[in-house]
């Protein structure tokens, strides 16, 4: 229970590595609200766990506000926000990436995380505790070829994270980033091109351990890093990647 008490939102949180962070945060006692696009995904994994569900577009700064307010409401405070909702363009040569999906992939991956520090970073500082979880890539570290945009958007991420834990550590609010590798996800195939037995033994082969990254895995390092295990951990960019950046 090293979140026993604990109030998280968590965006993108009806599936892939949101679902999760979202039953391991319930099960180590945090109280959890489901932020996603999707309404009925939303719905129904906050149906399974208890949890509060919201429809909210993370790019969009109304919004996010009104995600902001309910959980303020229905909590009173906000402990956790885990910035999880994200999207990639399709393997593409850059100059090849349409201007409208470029701007989407900018929106959805990084100007997420400035809507929701502006709507919940005051009210962090004004308890003088919190914990910010960036969902990064291996992408931003180590990019591949055709993902440009994308990968710009995941490094995007992990600087950013750097720099609020710098600023917002006086305030006693601790900023990380998890960077998977890709997993068995609704984006998986968007990272591959084409899910064939070939491109995933193509893309495995790229991983030491062997395996993709799974929600279990993402839900087991975000627990730590939000919790107060980890009250001495700020600006860290952890790899979950099996191995894949080395």
């Amino acid at each position: 229970m090293r979140l026993d008490g604990k109030t998280a939102i968590v965006t993108g949180g009806g599936s892939g590595f949101g679902a999760g962070i979202v039953r391991k945060f319930k099960a180590e006692g945090a109280q959890v609200m489901v932020a996603d696009i999707d309404t009925e995904a939303a719905q129904g994994m906050a149906a399974e766990v208890g949890g509060v569900a919201c429809t909210v577009d993370v790019a969009d700064g109304a919004s996010v506000a009104a995600m902001a307010r309910v959980a303020l409401q229905v909590w009173g405070h906000v402990d956790i926000l885990v910035n999880n909702a994200g999207i990639t363009h399709l393997p593409t040569p850059m100059e090849d990436v349409p201007e409208d999906l470029f701007d989407r992939v900018l929106a959805v991956n990084a100007k997420s995380v400035y809507l929701t520090a502006r709507e919940l970073v005051p009210h962090m500082k004004s308890r003088g505790a919190g914990a910010i979880l960036n969902l990064a890539s291996t992408a931003g570290l180590s990019p591949r070829p055709n993902l440009s945009w994308y990968n710009a958007s995941k490094g995007w991420m992990i600087t950013a994270t750097k720099s609020m834990a710098v600023e917002l550590a006086p305030a006693g609010v601790r900023v990380n980033a998890l960077c998977p590798v890709a997993g068995e996800t609704p984006l998986l195939k968007s990272f591959m091109g084409q899910d064939t037995p070939e491109m995933r033994a193509k893309f495995l082969s790229t991983i030491p351990i062997g395996r993709f990254s799974t929600p279990e895995d993402m839900g087991n390092a975000a627990c730590f890093l939000c919790s107060d295990e980890a009250s001495m951990v700020t600006g860290v960019a952890m790899e979950v990647d099996g191995g894949r950046c080395i």
